[in-house]
This record gives structure tokens, sequence and C-alpha cells, in this order.
């Protein structure tokens, strides 16, 4: 997960490319991400909009996109630290182009609406960081894989989600523990969970997302960043052995020459190569479960 030695690694590589976070941070607006992303192949048409969606402690503001007509698989996704904002409404749109129903949620919805630190949130600002791990602290396993049930119950009663068809779920920084913990509060749903420079996935704690493994048949794809490798090399292991002893599939993968924080666009270390790697390998394995 993020922390202040993410941000270091972050301004270390922004540095070796002539870059500064003033510069950078001028991408931002959704037309700008948007041109940033490769094109989607036979995009389909989408309907997108803002969603209030009832949970157990509040309402959730979340952003809901989906093709324009027919049923389609759902997609549960997972923004990272900094919370729900244009970058991951792109990322949404980009999914529901690929034909699926997509939910982007705001994870912190208990304290404010999205987004809730501004569009383009600057981690490395200290009081940036202690606002935001202070949210991310309130998602405990309880608290997720209560939102988890809450949020895959409002796609299941959307017109253009087809469930018959199992549920995807996808999740980016903190977001790789709350992809565990989705397929576990939703096993009967959740057919494939992908995370993305996850952190926290597995620990020594008694909530370790991995304990939860055999909780879900879900086949699973975790895309690894090198330098959270480089800092928890034993973890990757852990999961391997975890997803083995359960007989799940899984695809468990170190990206070459990424940081932390690599897939979103607005990221400072975003590797578009990588991240269309990473992308593709979800399509795929949404492509082999979820029908």
């Amino acid at each position: 997960m993020c922390d202040i030695f993410t941000e270091q690694d972050n301004e270390a590589f922004l540095k070796s490319r002539g870059l500064n976070r003033r510069n950078f941070n001028k991408v931002g607006t959704i037309a700008a991400l948007t041109a940033m992303l490769p094109a989607t192949a036979c995009a389909q048409t989408i309907q997108e909009k803002t969603v209030q969606i009832d949970m157990p402690d509040g309402v959730s503001d979340c952003y809901f996109v989906a093709p324009a007509s027919g049923q389609h698989p759902a997609v549960l996704m997972w923004p990272d630290i900094k919370g729900l904002r244009p970058a991951f409404k792109v990322m949404g749109k980009r999914m529901a182009e690929n034909g699926y129903a997509v939910l982007v949620v705001n994870p912190f919805y208990r304290d404010s609406v999205a987004p809730v630190a501004g569009d383009n949130p600057d981690f490395s600002d200290p009081d940036t960081r202690s606002f935001l791990i202070g949210m991310a602290r309130k998602l405990t396993q309880d608290a997720s894989m209560s939102d988890a049930r809450a949020y895959i119950n409002f796609l299941d009663a959307q017109s253009s989600v087809d469930t018959s068809r199992k549920v995807g779920t996808c999740g980016y920084c903190m977001g790789g523990p709350l992809i565990m913990r989705t397929a576990a509060a939703m096993p009967n749903r959740v057919g494939a969970a992908a995370s993305f420079h996850g952190g926290g996935l597995a620990t020594d704690r008694p909530d370790s997302p991995h304990l939860l493994i055999p909780e879900s048949p879900a086949h699973v794809l975790h895309a690894v960043a090198e330098n959270d490798d480089e800092r928890f090399p034993e973890a990757k292991t852990i999961l391997a052995k975890a997803y083995a002893a359960a007989n799940i599939p899984a695809e468990i993968e170190v990206y070459a020459g990424t940081k932390h924080g690599w897939c979103p666009p607005d990221s400072t270390v975003y590797n578009e190569a990588q991240a269309e790697k990473a992308w593709a390998r979800m399509l795929a394995l949404y492509e082999r479960t979820l029908s």
C-alpha cells in the first residue's frame, strides 16, 4: 500500500525522467486522461451516471457505466488510496466499452463524497497523505466485506447486468486486499478478481487477505510492482502456496521496471506498456471466467 517509502521511490523516478510534480500534475482532466490511453477496438456505446447507493454505514456515491443496450457481466472496481476521481472514471468507461457493466466505487463514502481529496491528489503532501491513510484504515475486513455485498447487490439490480454470469472485481493499491475480501464476501457471485500493485495481501495479521483464499473459488490475477516485490519478496510465495493449497487458479507476476502505482494513467509512475499488459491480462481473465 502507498506509504512514505512509496513516495520516496516516486520522487526518485520523476527526477530520473527530468520531471517534477508541478508539470506532471497538469494531467488530470478526463479528456487528457482519455487521450493517454489506447482506444478500445470495436468500443461499445456506453451510458454513464453517478449513483447513490444505500449502504449499511451510509450512502455511497459511485460511478456506474455500462453498454447502452443489452445485458452484460458486472465488474466492481475498487480505486487506489486516492479514491474515486477522473482517472478511475476513465478506466471504468474503458472497461464498459469492452462489454461490462462497471461500478467504480467511492470507498471513503463514510467520510466524504468523491473526489475526497480533489481530482488529482498529491500523496506527497503530508496532510493529504495523512487524510487518505486515515480513511483507508476504516476499511476493515468486516467493513469492506459489508460494502462489497451492498455494491454487488446494487449491480445485480441493474437492467444492464446479466445475473446469470459471474461478477468480476478489480482493485488497485489498497484495492488489492479489497478484491480478495469481495471474493470471500460473495463467493457464489464473484468469478474473477484482479489486483494491481496491491499492498498488504499476505501479512502476519489474523485478518490477512490471503487467509480468505479458501473461501472463494474465484480465479485471480495479481500484478505486482517490482519495487513492492523488492520490499516484500515473500508475499508472492505466500500467495502462490495459498492458492495452490486451495486449488484456485491464480496468475501472480512481478511486472519488470514498475513502481507501486504504475497502472492508473494519472500516476506519477504510470508505465503505459506494462499497464496495458496488465489490463490485457485482466480482460483475458474476465473473458475466461465471467461467461
